[in-house]
């Protein structure tokens, strides 16, 4: 693949790019789609890790750490949601929605393993990240698994549960994408262009399938009380296992030999410098989320989306 970079992030363009018809009368407001008639398509990416240097952030550790937690989180979390999607899919009586359902199960598919590959990497530089990702596996195989012995109405309100956490954490992934397809800042500070690609890439795909899990939600359930209680949950928990994520790499990183430590006054600077999101941001965004009218298009564009998408230099290699 070639590692040409992808160049600096597109200019924002109209937020308020799509219409769900599949909401109820009582429930989120929505807003005009500028694709209604986007297809979600998985985009069969591959990237040259062989040059990737360990801080691919040049000269910051704790930013390069902060984003490579997405590495360790991601493949496990994804193989999740394609196996948690597919058992809702006999559920869903709306063919556009199952059509999105479909799409959005095969590109989260390609995610987990366009991250496991990073992950191959760091075990080669001497950084084994296995120890945090059987963590990672527990919670997805074992926590937050389907359950065999519940059937009937007991299996899918454990099934709903499971897309409603869903739905949570992909409102955080958009956010996340939304801020990568505009961080000039990472641009400015040199960041690796192949992982620059990779982030941008992914991010842009969020935030093309942002609305699908919460549909899937509002479809199954439109219950307030659900979308609040998994929210207030989920939050805390990424958060949470986030920076242990970020400890944890930091601690393991051979060329750091622990003199490095993350703090929340390093992201903060960071943040600043426009290398990782702000945290008002990010606490913003989540707001948004607990507001009963709610709907992921409100939130970041389509329209940028799809345009990085057709210049990502990983996704066009993947169209040839």
């Amino acid at each position: 693949m070639s590692s040409a970079p992808p160049g600096p992030p597109l200019p924002r363009r109209d937020r308020l790019d799509r219409r769900s018809t599949r909401t109820p009368a009582r429930g989120p407001a929505v807003r005009a789609d500028e694709h209604h008639d986007l297809a979600l398509n998985p985009r069969d990416v591959r990237f040259d890790w062989s040059r990737l240097p360990m801080h691919w952030v040049p000269q910051e550790p704790m930013a390069t750490h902060t984003m490579n937690v997405l590495h360790l989180l991601l493949p496990e979390g994804e193989r999740w949601f394609v196996r948690t999607f597919r058992e809702a899919l006999p559920l869903v009586t709306d063919e556009r929605l199952r059509e999105d359902v479909i799409g959005f199960i095969g590109q989260e598919s390609v995610h987990a393993e366009a991250h496991q590959g990073v992950l191959d990497l760091l075990l080669a530089k001497g950084l084994d990240p296995a120890p945090f990702v059987r963590q990672v596996e527990w919670l997805f195989h074992r926590v937050l698994a389907g359950r065999e012995d519940l059937t009937g109405s007991a299996g899918r309100e454990h099934l709903i549960e499971r897309v409603a956490i869903i739905a949570a954490i992909e409102h955080f992934t958009a956010f996340l994408g939304d801020w990568v397809l505009n961080a000039p800042g990472l641009d400015r500070a040199g960041v690796d262009p192949v992982m620059l690609d990779l982030l941008r890439w992914h991010g842009a795909e969020e935030v093309e399938h942002r609305s699908v899990a919460y549909d899937l939600l509002v479809h199954l359930d439109p219950s307030y009380l659900r979308r609040m209680r998994t929210m207030a949950v989920t939050g805390p928990v990424l958060t949470w296992m986030w920076v242990r994520g970020v400890r944890f790499l930091m601690l393991a990183d051979p060329g750091l030999e622990g003199r490095v430590r993350p703090t929340w006054r390093g992201y903060v600077q960071a943040s600043r410098r426009g290398l990782l999101p702000g945290l008002t941001g990010a606490a913003r965004s989540a707001a948004q989320y607990v507001k009963p009218r709610y709907h992921p298009t409100q939130e970041g564009s389509t329209g940028q989306a799809v345009a990085y998408l057709a210049r990502s230099p990983a996704a066009r290699a993947a169209a040839r």
